[in-house]
């Protein structure tokens, strides 16, 4: 049997800035279906790795891979590339304020496309509604980022992250500045998005709350029983997602293994992220 191939790789990755490395040897792979939760204080490097994953930030030293493409130098026609297969969610959903829902979340399909026919751009309209309701915001469509709440516009950041239904979602703090039951709704789409379409997911956060749903849930989608369409506790009785979480602290990978592995650690640092 063929081991499954990485969809994204970091080999040793050190990043620089002036100030000195803010991500220091880091290693690890995501393979397809699985989630990683990525905790660590804030300057601990979490969002530069999302921008490395990303070839936003470039490595100093180390070798970065997505769908096993090596980007550390890759040019940015390469990278425009690559980058169309991975969705991303960035802090507070970063959304164009002049434009309307449907334009936010149709941009990714527009940006690949220089002069649209009438049939890509009724293509592009369904596959925009679609992705609106898959976030329960179908409702929306003709408003603008100014007239929803914080919660709707992370939700609206979701479907603009995933119309094009990419391998991998890169989530920044999905949950910031929310409260805890929006909180939980939006971390109920990113699991959603994974179980649905056996999506890699990559979430960078605060809350150790957001990993355990992932860690604990899944979106049962089988509509033969009656809690279809909701999240439901996971077993993992049949072959399904793995949740590993990682810890930072100043720029190193200090932690990377299951949920109670985290959870029975008894490193000090470690057990700030952890909520029993």
């Amino acid at each position: 049997m063929n081991p499954i191939q990485p969809i994204l790789q970091f080999d040793r990755v050190t990043v620089e800035f002036d100030t000195g490395p803010v991500v220091e040897q880091v290693s690890f792979s995501v393979i397809p279906g699985e989630c990683r939760v990525i905790l660590g204080a804030a300057g601990a490097g979490k969002t530069v790795l999302l921008k490395t994953a990303l070839g936003l930030v470039r490595p100093t030293e180390g070798r970065v891979y997505l769908f096993g493409q090596d980007i550390t130098t890759a040019s940015e026609q390469q990278l425009f590339e690559v980058r169309s297969r991975v969705g991303m969610l960035f802090q507070e959903g970063a959304l164009f304020d002049s434009q309307t829902v449907e334009e936010n979340v149709a941009y990714p399909l527009l940006s690949r496309i220089s002069s649209p026919t009438r049939a890509q751009i009724a293509e592009i309209e369904r596959r925009v509604l679609e992705s609106l309701k898959f976030v329960e915001l179908g409702h929306t469509i003709e408003k603008f980022p100014s007239e929803l709440s914080g919660g709707m516009r992370r939700r609206v950041g979701i479907a603009r992250a995933t119309v094009t239904q990419p391998p991998l979602v890169l989530y920044d703090s999905p949950t910031a500045g929310l409260d805890p039951i929006t909180a939980n709704t939006i971390m109920a789409l990113v699991a959603k998005e994974r179980d649905v379409r056996n999506t890699a997911t990559v979430i960078v956060t605060h809350r150790y709350q957001d990993g355990q749903l992932l860690a604990k849930f899944r979106y049962n989608f089988d509509s033969s029983r009656p809690d279809a369409g909701h999240l439901v506790p996971d077993d993992h009785s049949s072959a399904g997602h793995k949740t590993i979480f990682m810890v930072m602290r100043d720029g190193r990978l200090v932690f990377e293994g299951s949920q109670s592995e985290l959870e029975n650690s008894a490193d000090p640092y470690l057990n700030k992220f952890v909520r029993r």
